[in-house]
């Protein structure tokens, strides 16, 4: 089983085309979300992680942060360590119910 890796972004946003670049040089596929174009997406990742800032990335429905922690994290190996873990099952919904 792979790993899932969610990026949460915005259409205009630098950092996010560098962290799905980054993702893509390293072979990984991804989902995007779009959450200038899905108000109920934002509303999901702000109660989730307290952060209304994009790019913000999930691997293993783990938050991981923005681009920053993604470079670090690739940088010390840590990115691909997590990529080959198994997976998690996905959290219960009712946890992000408001």
């Amino acid at each position: 089983m792979t790993s899932e890796i969610v990026i949460y972004t915005t259409p205009h946003c630098g950092y996010c085309r560098l962290a799905k670049q980054l993702l893509e040089s390293r072979g990984f596929d991804f989902r995007e979300v779009d959450v200038a174009s899905d108000p109920t997406a934002r509303d999901t990742l702000v109660r989730i992680t307290g952060r209304k800032t994009v790019p913000q990335i999930f691997i293993n429905h783990h938050p991981i942060g923005g681009f920053e922690e993604l470079k670090i994290m690739d940088d010390s190996g840590a990115l691909v360590r997590m990529v080959l873990q198994t997976p998690a099952p996905p959290p219960d919904p009712r946890e992000y119910a408001p």
